[in-house]
């Protein structure tokens, strides 16, 4: 009968120590290790057809080892792309490939993506966005490694990368109530409970708006379904055009505009400019998550930095620490909250408010 190969065996093979071999094997860690090496061990364990207690094989390119699905609204978005492309940064230097899977916000979409995800057995899935069905997220949770980034909720029993936007809506108001305006407006695209970040945003806004005398917050949305938002590219950037004009014609007296996020900031700007005002003297604007084009001299849009490269980095190394996770123990355990902070950026489209 042949002898079984044990993890020493591996170790002794790849010249490395079974401590060192057991966290390549298991992803933990793994980024203390060169390619060349991390290549060399699956190899061997491969070759040598060494089994841990499940009677599991090693191989490099087995998809459920290596394929992330990346879940996201949509693409159009830079801050998505953003998140996604440090989700990539970290996952490619550990061998792993991921699958941009978007919804468009549509429940039925995403219930299919997770479904497939389940089907194909892939390494883990990372939601660059709060599940919209997170009960469905959590079942699946049970069976695969699922992180997500965005406001920590009580009824989401996940891993995430959470980004206070509460606290964001709270510095911007802050920054333009020190500004002195007084008459503000937020300008958002569906606002309800399945978008909790652009809730929690203009909650953090009213919160500083009832700590100064004399604030008031009007506040403007727009339903967008997921058809229309998949039919219609600019869909932000023409809300923002169209709820600001809906805003001065209806709030005239408002001096100050905050769009939820900066591509519904770019449409507002134009519908400013438009209407033959000047930004900031005659109405200020600020924006959420300071994505690239933000900074350019052109646009110079006051914004709230989330650090979402950083962030995407982040959720990819917890869901490596559930894979390695079930690997040692065969089942998922734990639920990790990292927790990045927000940090205002002030730029030239936000200034005094005008006398009179």
């Amino acid at each position: 009968m042949p002898k079984k190969v044990t993890l020493k065996d591996v170790a002794a093979a790849a010249g490395l120590s079974p401590a060192s071999v057991s966290m390549i094997l298991n992803r933990r860690s793994i980024n203390r290790f060169n390619d060349e090496t991390v290549r060399q061990v699956f190899a061997l364990a491969e070759s040598m057809g060494y089994q841990n207690g499940k009677k599991q094989s090693y191989s490099l390119i087995a998809p459920a080892d290596t394929l992330i699905f990346i879940i996201c609204p949509s693409v159009f978005n830079p801050f998505y792309t953003t998140i996604i492309q440090g989700i990539e940064i970290a996952a490619r230097r550990q061998g792993f490939v991921t699958s941009v899977r978007t919804t468009y916000w549509d429940t039925t979409t995403e219930k299919e993506i997770m479904e497939q995800a389940r089907r194909l057995h892939v390494a883990g899935v990372i939601f660059a966005m709060i599940p919209q069905q997170p009960q469905l997220a959590y079942e699946l949770s049970r069976r695969l490694p699922v992180v997500a980034i965005g406001d920590r909720r009580g009824d989401l029993e996940l891993a995430t990368v959470d980004m206070n936007n509460f606290t964001a809506g709270q510095l911007v108001g802050k920054h333009l109530l020190d500004l002195g305006h007084r008459r503000i407006a937020y300008l958002s695209t569906t606002l309800n409970e399945q978008h909790t970040s652009r809730v929690r945003r203009c909650e953090g806004l009213q919160a500083a708006c009832q700590d100064c005398e004399g604030a008031q917050l009007s506040v403007f949305a727009k339903e967008i379904t997921p058809d229309f938002e998949l039919s219609h590219v600019d869909v932000e950037y023409a809300t923002g055009y169209e709820l600001a004009l809906s805003c001065l014609a209806q709030k005239p007296e408002t001096t100050a505009l905050v769009a939820v996020n900066d591509m519904v900031a770019y449409g507002v700007y134009n519908a400013v400019c438009d209407k033959g005002l000047r930004i900031p003297q005659d109405i200020s604007l600020c924006g959420f998550d300071n994505i690239f084009p933000s900074r350019l001299r052109g646009i110079s849009l006051t914004s709230v930095d989330n650090s979402l490269t950083d962030c995407g980095q982040s959720a990819f190394q917890l869901l490596q620490e559930e894979i390695a996770g079930y690997h040692s123990q065969g089942k998922f355990t734990s639920i990790t909250h990292v927790e990045y902070k927000c940090r205002l950026v002030a730029r030239a489209s936000s200034g005094p408010a005008p006398r009179g």
